[in-house]
């Protein structure tokens, strides 16, 4: 049965068929005329009427490539193309009789024209017969073959609906059956359409029992909407499966591949409308500047590179210590972009010689700083190294930032810097604090001293703060997705834990975006939506891999990890917001600090820090930022002993 849907018939084969059902219809009309009359036919001229008939229905189908295409794919087009040939045929045909052979020859008419209008009616319903019949065989072989599994409804019953709907039974493995559509539009409801039934979006729990359906298929651009998620999760909550297909225009070569055809990811779930953000007013920011990127080689840095490549910079400099994902990030950009100006820089931004090379080298105009070390309880377990990198790095970029008279340095922080409750996240809020309190320099002095990097302060320090990004490394996600693959438990720490998602490039959008806005000082924070509860995110994931949650896979809770907190936030409750033009960035009102006291208390810091003493460190940490209270941590002892 397999080697029957796979195999197609050579296409001589084809071509032989069609003069076979032509010949014969053009014979057929031929003894009707004659009123079958046989002894009279065969004395007759008939030989001479077919055989010149043959030639050119010969010549006609082949010089049109009626025969090249598959009959089980067979469409309006081909039935176009038949009728046309046959028209072409008769025509040339009767053109010839009437100009050559009856004149020149002397054979006698025998209304030859009924002949052909006969000919051609006959004719052409065989050879449309002929396709549609084996294209229908074709279908029925495959709905029979054992193989077919899959019992499919369509979301949306309009022409891309169609379109996919023909796309899956083109396809010759047999994996669908397609059911019908849904739709929620009353003038389309109950109605056919290409000879399947449109039903009522709100009957899927009906349809579900009736039509034994397995599988619902959706474009994946309709999971942006709300109304569309709604839906999906209502299929989840059934045990429906979702699969997704790209938009008809991302079809290789215009034809859907079942490659394409993907299950539904617990991320497609959580997106949301795109944003819109203002491209030329980006481009006229970036375009041929010199970018730097720390950090570029991470799950943010790198989409930096990549979107800010599309705004037609002069070079891009790609900064990071991971030598393997360096070298993919260079090579993926070679081939998407091969003629831009990239430079890849190996180096640890806590060397201060190290990046003075950096930014003497390729003097940057704009700094997008997104190196850090993020992973909450690894730096509970190692503060020392979070102060290296997390606030002696960025003052070492923003420092040179100042000495070399770059545009704008905008760094990446995070929402667990407002009242932080773990190394990580205070240890980006002190890197805030100095980057907003160089904005406070004027002229290069503050209360009377010099900086000792720069002349004047041209240099625009931004901060931008927002949550986690979908598909991260580190993220929930594939840890989750991992775990189910494994036949579970999937791990949460709490019940009642929440956190907020964005999309990378989401959240990189905004972040240039935020560059553009930006005099300096300001903290941009992002609209992250609604927090998600991650128990209900391991739930959902479990679902949509067609399991039930604590039969198939249990879900079991560890206990808050050192540092965590169930809840984060985007803003300290001392904090304001103030809007910008774009509706999902706003500017946080926070406090500013004396760059003489920060860097005073930095100094110390870095003084600690090389004791290694790792108590006397975070208790600097507790002073120089007093909302920090440790939770889940050793270091909770510390916050009864900081006045």
């Amino acid at each position: 049965m397999k080697i029957l849907l796979n195999k197609s018939l050579p296409k001589w084969i084809v071509l032989l068929i069609d003069q076979l059902i032509m010949s014969w219809s053009f014979a057929l009309s031929f003894f009707i005329i004659k009123q079958f009359a046989f002894d009279e036919i065969m004395r007759g001229h008939f030989l001479v009427y077919i055989g010149l008939f043959g030639i050119i229905s010969l010549i006609t189908f082949y010089s049109m490539r009626v025969h090249t295409g598959l009959i089980r794919y067979s469409s309006i087009y081909d039935i176009y193309r038949i009728f046309s040939a046959v028209s072409i045929t008769s025509l040339v045909y009767a053109a010839l009789i009437g100009l050559w052979v009856a004149p020149i020859h002397h054979i006698d008419s025998v209304n030859i024209y009924l002949v052909l209008l006969i000919s051609f009616f006959v004719s052409s319903t065989l050879l449309t017969l002929v396709r549609m019949g084996a294209k229908a065989l074709f279908v029925f072989i495959k709905r029979s073959s054992p193989s077919v599994r899959e019992r499919v409804l369509i979301y949306g019953a309009n022409g891309y609906s169609i379109l996919l709907k023909q796309a899956l039974e083109a396809s010759g493995e047999g994996r669908f059956i397609i059911c019908g559509f849904l739709d929620d539009n009353p003038n389309k409801v109950d109605k056919d359409i290409h000879q399947k039934r449109v039903y009522y979006i709100d009957d899927i729990e009906r349809l579900q029992r009736k039509l034994q359906v397995d599988k619902v298929i959706i474009f994946s651009e309709d999971l942006k909407t709300d109304n569309r998620k709604l839906f999906v999760e209502r299929c989840i909550e059934m045990g429906i499966k979702v699969l997704t297909v790209p938009p008809t225009e991302q079809w290789m070569s215009g034809q859907l591949s079942l490659n394409q055809i993907k299950d539904l990811k617990i991320e497609d779930l959580l997106q949301r409308p795109p944003i819109v953000i203002e491209n030329d007013r980006i481009c006229s920011d970036l375009r041929k500047k010199r970018v730097l990127v720390t950090g570029g080689a991470g799950s943010i840095g790198s989409e930096i590179v990549r979107q800010v490549l599309s705004y037609d910079p002069a070079l891009v400099v790609v900064c990071d210590q991971a030598e393997s994902p360096l070298h993919e990030l260079q090579l993926e950009m070679e081939e998407l972009y091969p003629d831009a100006q990239i430079a890849i820089f190996i180096g640890d931004i806590t060397n201060s010689d190290r990046m003075y090379t950096l930014f003497k080298e390729y003097e940057p105009d704009v700094v997008y700083h997104a190196a850090a070390y993020k992973h909450v309880p690894m730096m509970e377990n190692n503060p020392c190294e979070a102060i290296l990198t997390n606030v002696l790095g960025t003052k070492n970029l923003a420092d040179l930032s100042l000495t070399f008279d770059v545009e704008k340095f905008v760094m990446i922080s995070t929402d667990k810097a407002v009242n932080p409750t773990n190394i990580m996240g205070t240890s980006k809020r002190i890197a805030e604090i100095y980057i907003q309190s160089l904005n406070n320099l004027h002229h290069g002095k503050v209360n009377g001293h010099t900086h000792p990097y720069t002349k004047v302060v041209q240099t625009r320090f931004i901060t931008t703060r927002f949550g986690n990004v979908l598909g991260s490394n580190g993220s929930v996600i594939p840890r989750f997705r991992q775990q189910i693959e494994k036949g579970g438990p999937v791990t949460v720490t709490h019940p009642d834990i929440t956190r907020y998602f964005m999309t990378i490039p989401e959240a990189v959008q905004l972040v240039l975006e935020a560059g553009t806005m930006g005099n300096g000082g300001e903290i941009f924070i992002f609209d992250m939506g609604e927090p998600v509860k991650i128990v209900d995110l391991a739930n959902k994931m479990i679902k949509l891999a067609g399991l039930i949650p604590n039969v198939d896979i249990p879900v079991t809770f560890t206990g808050l990890r050192p540092g965590e907190k169930l809840y984060e936030e985007l803003l300290n409750e001392e904090e304001q917001t103030i809007p910008t033009h774009h509706k999902k960035i706003k500017i946080s009102k926070v406090r500013h600090y004396s760059y003489d006291d920060v860097v005073s208390d930095i100094d110390e810091l870095m003084k600690l820090n090389k004791t290694k003493d790792e108590l006397q460190v975070v208790r600097k940490m507790k002073q120089i930022v007093p909302e920090y209270i440790s939770k889940n941590s050793r270091f909770e002892e510390l916050d009864f002993q900081v006045n």
